[in-house]
């Protein structure tokens, strides 16, 4: 593992956090020492002798240690609410339409038409995603007034369903953070935002661009630094990205992919650090883990946004991309497993690593059993490979990976926010209940993977629930063909 990961400091602040008390307890306990056995008697006669230097030290010592506390105590950081954005039935466009309208564009060969089909058809996404109106015009729109058009009905609908459902006013937000990677006009995303809904002039605000599919955990990660500083805060955290400009038209096969598996969606996030929230929150932020594998050439260059040989710009995807992905994910596991895992899962993964060193590479490598530290698992739905891989690299089984997969036939790749849209799945599913733990994984270009633990508060009644879901999550799960053909005769 690089030791110069972005790692979260608040998990290793969590164990320095406990060593450091019990220091401010032991220093504390020498203080107070000589005043164990004080009657009120003694306490008059050093007052009545004017003992300043007592008195003094011994104010002292306890503002000291009360500042040091205070200054140093891990603030909790609870989840609010959070709302996915659904487009527009007219937006909703079936995977042979889509080969239509790429078909029409005039743009492609034959061959880079046979090639986006055939991973059509492999990709698991189902015929009821949603694609921008730009995408749908005659001719094809990828200009930046129909791109910006997109994302603001996107994250604007998304904002305005959480603030309803969480009875807050904008007013009441004092940090903002937003994640687009592939689209950032300016003004900034954040400013149009504080402009839309008139956020306070105070307002601490971020926009994250370029981090990739990871960057929805990345921002709920720079929130939560922010919410440690600053007390008795809420935060909104607004996660999407922009089909329209994402899109290429080009025959690079290389940069084919992102049209076959990225749809429209978004999602955003209320997050607060008031202790009275605790009663009407989701869940707790347990755990945010960042790892970063970009110091490695081969992972920097896994994912770039690039002009092709026309000079038609694209995000060109290296063959080597599951390779580096998995590389990624073992990295962040290693980080985060002793954080998580019980001690008898952690000794049996010690024992393997310690039998493959010292006595031979024949013995296997354990697979830690995270379904003893996981009810719910969350992982970016960035095609069938990306999560057929994970399952194997985690061994979990289809109830686990049910979310995940589903979320990307209805839905689609919709980047950082497809987490948000699986957590709502299985919230729709009535599977959340009180203390279960979250685990949410994004991975993203650079190359990076990105972890969040959640903690349930309260059971989550689908009944009273409103998301994307609702309407229609009694026809899930479906049966998901490995090859669903597309016909021929359509394109």
């Amino acid at each position: 593992m690089n030791p110069e990961n972005e790692h979260d400091p608040q998990n290793n602040f969590k164990f320095k956090l406990k060593a450091l008390n019990l220091l401010f307890l032991a220093f504390f306990a020498i203080i107070l020492h000589p005043f164990c056995t004080f009657s009120i008697h003694d306490l008059v006669q050093i007052i009545r002798h004017e003992n300043l230097k007592t008195i003094t030290i011994f104010s002292f010592s306890l503002i000291l240690l009360a500042t040091l506390y205070f200054r140093n105590h891990s603030r909790k950081v609870y989840l609010l609410n959070f709302a996915c954005y659904k487009p527009k039935p007219d937006q909703r466009c079936s995977k042979e339409r889509i080969m239509k309208i790429l078909a029409g564009t005039g743009k492609f060969t034959e061959e880079s038409i046979a090639f986006q089909k055939k991973i059509m058809e492999k990709s698991g996404v189902g015929d009821k995603t949603y694609v921008p109106r730009a995408m749908m015009a005659v001719p094809v729109e990828k200009g930046i007034a129909a791109a910006k058009k997109e994302t603001e009905e996107v994250i604007f609908g998304a904002i305005e369903e959480v603030l309803e459902k969480s009875g807050m006013k904008s007013k009441e937000i004092g940090i903002l953070v937003v994640n687009s990677s592939v689209f950032n006009p300016v003004p900034s995303w954040s400013a149009m935002i504080v402009n839309r809904f008139k956020l306070r002039h105070d307002v601490l605000s971020y926009s994250l661009g370029g981090m990739g599919c990871s960057a929805g955990v990345i921002a709920i990660d720079v929130a939560k630094q922010l919410l440690q500083v600053h007390p008795r805060t809420y935060a909104l955290v607004v996660s999407a990205e922009n089909v329209t400009k994402d899109s290429y038209l080009g025959n690079n096969r290389a940069m084919l992919l992102s049209n076959t598996l990225f749809r429209v969606g978004g999602a955003a996030i209320l997050l607060s650090n008031h202790p009275s929230d605790h009663h009407r929150s989701k869940y707790e932020l347990v755990h945010t883990l960042r790892t970063h594998e970009g110091a490695n050439d081969a992972s920097y260059k896994c994912v770039h946004e690039e002009e092709d040989e026309q000079g038609t710009i694209g995000i060109a995807l290296s063959k080597n991309l599951m390779a580096v992905a998995g590389e990624a994910l073992k990295a962040n596991i290693s980080t985060l497993a002793p954080l998580v895992l019980p001690w008898s899962e952690l000794l049996l993964v010690v024992t393997s690593l310690v039998a493959r060193k010292f006595f031979t590479k024949k013995v296997k490598s354990y697979i830690p059993n995270f379904k003893l530290a996981f009810e719910h698992f969350c992982i970016h739905a960035g095609g069938k490979a990306v999560l057929d891989e994970l399952q194997k690299s985690l061994n979990l089984g289809e109830w686990q990976m049910e979310p995940s997969r589903m979320t990307l036939y209805r839905f689609g790749n919709t980047s950082s926010s497809s987490l948000w849209y699986e957590l709502a799945y299985s919230e729709a599913k009535g599977r959340i209940n009180n203390g279960d733990r979250v685990w949410q994984i994004g991975f993203g270009s650079g190359f990076k993977c990105n972890s969040m633990v959640w903690k349930a508060l309260k059971n989550i009644h689908p009944l009273v629930e409103r998301n994307p879901w609702m309407d229609e999550i009694h026809d899930f799960p479906v049966i998901l063909p490995k090859h669903e053909p597309l016909s021929s005769s359509t394109i």
